[in-house]
């Protein structure tokens, strides 16, 4: 799908990104060299720089959440400039993919705690939205308000995703704001305070007592099926059983009362808990997610639960851990470094593409995999492998196989067929296999028998898998035709798959197993099948 990437920044793009050079790598030292004073001594055993192939891989995945071809593979190798990793890292943020791969991510964040299922409506208007935020370059703050203050039909605007995924309930919303924006936890104080931190019972109510008149109810429409984010300015509904009216909404917000459940409580004053600010009871819907927009984007830890999920992405380990389980009575690894990152983070203007620049720029990011680490090792000595979200699986899975997405898709929908999950989307079918929640820690994140079904399922692939008839050859059958020594038709695949060279015990395998299969075109399609069903492929690394 992104197999013909040639340099898509534009003279003004690449003169912006000329300018920020300096200030980039000046922060990226400056990290590392926090982290080197805090967690590592003579005797820590640092990962050694990872090589220029998986370094190619690693940040194509990472950035557009796609392999590079043999072709950009070949071309990035043979490169003598020792500049040519910061380039590629220019020019794969000023694509239009790296915004669509990062839509989809945080799509899968606000989507995977859904409760309300028929949300997943709003799921291509919300990637639509976010690809054109990010590559942009709207400012993270910019884009959380839209989410916060956002009224409308969820199929038309994507910032209704957050309500919509949450039915517009006023704690579960409440809850989501804090942890997707703040990175904390503060729905554990729901029901009592807090039994980690310092939130009181009364303090998530107040952060509530800025949503109550959010709702959502359905479009009534004859052309279409549809749900919209409203506000309700009127009278304040009396609320016997303290449920949020979520087709209505309610004036004012109140706190249970747990001794007596079908009382109606005590009523809230919005007050933002990490600062005292507060607006008076009876303040309309629009002032009050203006201001608590306002005064969470301006919170210290605004910026830094965003620069801790894309650290945490991108090198494999957060500073806090779980990514969107911080707050003061947390200890980060790495205190000064994500203090310092966070600063600087929020005076950029909140600039996404820049704070990737800067972890893509560290020598954190540009070491070896290695296991996730022991709880008694220093944090970031290594690089830590991730699992490909499902989008990623999908995009490497085209690239290999030279297919086209619209191609697939027009195979199985208009030959009224269903993919994986009963999806008529492959890419929608991987994800229902492949996907899962960004926000949970990745060691709790497995293969399963699912994904096993989804590879081996969907027809368009395995025919893909085949070297296919001699009238119709698939792209594996036209290489293995033209390319008449069996060494380089072996590179050819595994450029094409992991984006190296075999090893020459690979290499020596192969030559095993074409001899006792003694069939050409079957140990190809077999060697084919083993590279893209492999952990390797699997991960990004």
């Amino acid at each position: 799908m992104f197999r013909d990437f040639v340099a898509l920044a534009c003279a003004a793009l690449v003169g912006s990104f000329a300018d920020a050079a300096p200030n980039v790598q000046r922060v990226a030292r400056q990290v590392d060299q926090l982290l080197a004073e805090e967690l590592f001594d003579d005797s820590t055993d640092l990962a050694p720089p990872v090589d220029d192939a998986t370094f190619l891989r690693r940040v194509w995945l990472d950035v557009v959440g796609d392999i590079p071809s043999p072709e950009h593979t070949t071309a990035f190798l043979l490169e003598p400039s020792p500049d040519k990793r910061n380039r590629v890292i220019r020019d794969l943020l000023a694509s239009e993919q790296y915004g669509q791969n990062w839509a989809r991510y945080w799509r899968d964040v606000i989507l995977s705690r859904r409760i309300e299922d028929r949300a997943v409506i709003v799921s291509n208007p919300l990637v639509t939205m976010l690809t054109e935020e990010l590559n942009r370059g709207t400012g993270w703050d910019e884009v959380a308000q839209k989410f916060i203050t956002a009224t409308g039909d969820v199929r038309e605007d994507g910032a209704t995703a957050i309500l919509m995924a949450q039915d517009g309930v006023t704690e579960d919303s409440t809850a989501e704001f804090s942890r997707i924006f703040l990175g904390i936890q503060i729905q554990c104080a729901q029901c009592h305070d807090h039994p980690y931190d310092r939130w009181k019972r009364e303090q998530f109510h107040e952060l509530a007592a800025f949503f109550p008149r959010t709702a959502v109810r359905p479009v009534n429409s004859a052309t279409k099926r549809s749900f919209q984010v409203i506000a309700n300015n009127g009278r304040d509904v009396r609320r016997g059983n303290n449920n949020n009216l979520n087709r209505r909404g309610a004036a004012e917000h109140y706190m249970p009362d747990l001794d007596d459940p079908s009382a109606i409580g005590e009523r809230m004053q919005p007050k933002f808990f990490l600062t005292g600010a507060q607006l008076p009871i009876g303040t309309r819907d629009a002032q009050r997610r203006e201001a608590v927009a306002e005064w969470m984007t301006e919170s210290p830890w605004f910026a830094t639960a965003y620069v801790n999920r894309m650290w945490a992405e991108l090198v494999g380990e957060g500073f806090y851990e779980p990514v969107d389980d911080m707050g003061p009575d947390r200890t980060p690894n790495g205190a000064k470094a994500v203090e310092y990152l966070s600063q600087e983070f929020a005076a950029s203007g909140y600039d996404p593409k820049w704070l990737m620049r800067v972890i893509l720029s560290t020598e954190a990011y540009g070491r070896e995999c290695r296991p996730r680490r022991l709880p008694d090792e220093p944090a970031f000595t290594a690089n830590v492998a991730q699992p490909l979200r499902g989008d990623q699986l999908f995009n490497s899975l085209l690239t290999t196989l030279e297919l086209d997405e619209a191609t697939i898709r027009s195979m199985v929908t208009g030959g009224g067929g269903r993919v994986y999950g009963g999806q008529t989307s492959p890419r929608d079918g991987f994800n229902v296999a492949f996907g899962f929640d960004p926000s949970a820690p990745r060691e709790t994140i497995t293969s399963s028998i699912p994904q096993s079904l989804a590879m081996m399922n969907q027809p368009q692939i395995n025919r893909s898998l085949s070297a296919g008839s001699w009238r119709r050859p698939t792209s594996l059958g036209k290489l293995i035709a033209s390319v008449e020594d069996d060494d380089m038709l072996t590179s050819e695949l595994f450029l094409r798959t992991l984006c190296r060279e075999p090893t020459d015990e690979e290499l020596e395998q192969v030559h095993t197993y074409a001899k006792s299969v003694d069939n050409r075109t079957e140990t190809y399609e077999d060697l084919l099948w083993s590279l893209i069903n492999s952990t390797e492929y699997a991960y990004r690394k």
